[in-house]
């Protein structure tokens, strides 16, 4: 199972990846051992998170969320998550 997750670093910028395991990796990015990214940003905080069934729709996902803007990020609540996986799924 392959989680899509969205985090907020402590200077408030925002990262998106994916991982197989969401506590481990959280505490990557918050021990500065995460993405390149997040190193020097921590601690990060779990903003929002969507399960997909495979590696390859969880990278099309991440892509989706990448396009976002700021302000469409902040707003991913469990239900425009499934939203956008959804228009994801038809791409």
């Amino acid at each position: 199972m392959w989680v899509v997750y969205l985090v907020r670093c402590a200077d408030q910028t925002l990262y998106c990846g994916i991982t197989n395991d969401l506590a481990a990796r959280l505490a990557a990015h918050s021990a500065g051992k995460g993405a390149k990214y997040t190193r020097g940003r921590g601690p990060v905080e779990l903003v929002a998170q969507r399960r997909c069934r495979d590696k390859g729709f969880a990278l099309r996902l991440e892509h989706a969320v990448k396009q976002l803007d700021r302000r469409q990020k902040l707003g991913l609540d469990a239900k425009r998550f499934a939203a956008l996986a959804r228009y994801t799924r038809r791409a």
